[in-house]
């Protein structure tokens, strides 16, 4: 629920299940993924026809894009966080309703995925990856709610008047004396709604941008805000004393700013972007 008083907003989770039907328990956290791929594969589906692909390509990558980012997701935090795992019956490990999973991991599946899928297709995996950018941000912006109903990837303790409360069993052993968090989860959503639209704007106000510029924007905007919000948080995965997320997210914002001068600056494509596929595209 969320405590509405004069100039202060108190964020607390009711609790991961949103209801329970007889034997079968529906989580929060599977709803809003479920929620996200369904808007999210829509809304590809539809900006596909302003490019002139098939919708239906949309459709069927949209299965390839779960199969390959929802285990990554998974073995991605898993890896990071395996101290913590080993300790724990195997089956655990497979327990993503309980959350843990790295939006990160999903991206690196999701890419060999799609990639993958485009071969096969015979369809520029840059193409495909514009259409379906603006909707993977809308589903990251929904996804990160899950996070508020586990009570997890919340930030480091404040006062402020939009503070998250979490329950005591959630805090790390080292602020289990601490009530109130940043709400990094919000902060994220709210951040990548930003984000979603200017890719929309951009998208639909210049649609003879060159292939990949759509993916480009998004790995510097999306990123930028992670950097900053990871900083925040009190559980990254690490290696060593780096925080794993945003070394990626730096990685990112650099490739996106490379990848950029390379189309514009350089005014070349990127090599799977074949050109009569790309009817709207400038020479």
């Amino acid at each position: 629920m969320i405590n509405l008083l004069p100039f202060a907003f108190e964020f607390t989770s009711p609790g991961p299940i949103a209801f329970e039907l007889g034997p079968i328990t529906v989580r929060w956290y599977g709803l809003l993924i479920a929620s996200a791929i369904i808007l999210g594969t829509v809304l590809a589906q539809t900006l596909a026809k302003k490019r002139n692909v098939d919708p239906e390509l949309v459709g069927d990558l949209a299965i390839w894009l779960v199969v390959g980012a929802i285990p990554c997701a998974r073995f991605y935090y898993v890896l990071f966080e395996w101290q913590r795992f080993q300790t724990q019956p195997w089956y655990k490990i497979f327990a993503i309703w309980e959350g843990g999973i790295a939006i990160h991991g999903a991206i690196i599946g999701g890419a060999i995925a799609a990639t993958l899928f485009c071969k096969r297709q015979q369809i520029s995996t840059w193409l495909m990856a514009d259409i379906v950018m603006p909707a993977v941000i809308l589903g990251q912006a929904i996804g990160r709610w899950g996070n508020f109903f586990n009570s997890e990837a919340f930030g480091a303790p404040t006062d402020l008047p939009w503070k998250l409360f979490i329950p005591i069993n959630r805090r790390p052993p080292e602020l289990i004396n601490e009530s109130y968090f940043h709400p990094t989860f919000l902060y994220e959503s709210l951040w990548n709604v930003g984000v979603f639209a200017i890719l929309i704007f951009t998208f639909l106000r210049f649609p003879k941008l060159r292939t990949g510029t759509i993916t480009m924007i998004y790995a510097i905007a999306y990123s930028l805000g992670r950097f900053w919000i990871e900083g925040l948080r009190t559980d990254s995965l690490m290696i060593g004393p780096l925080r794993t997320a945003q070394m990626i997210s730096l990685s990112a914002i650099a490739a996106g700013i490379f990848g950029l001068i390379w189309l514009y600056g350089l005014r070349r494509r990127f090599p799977d972007t074949i050109s009569k596929e790309l009817p709207t595209e400038n020479s």
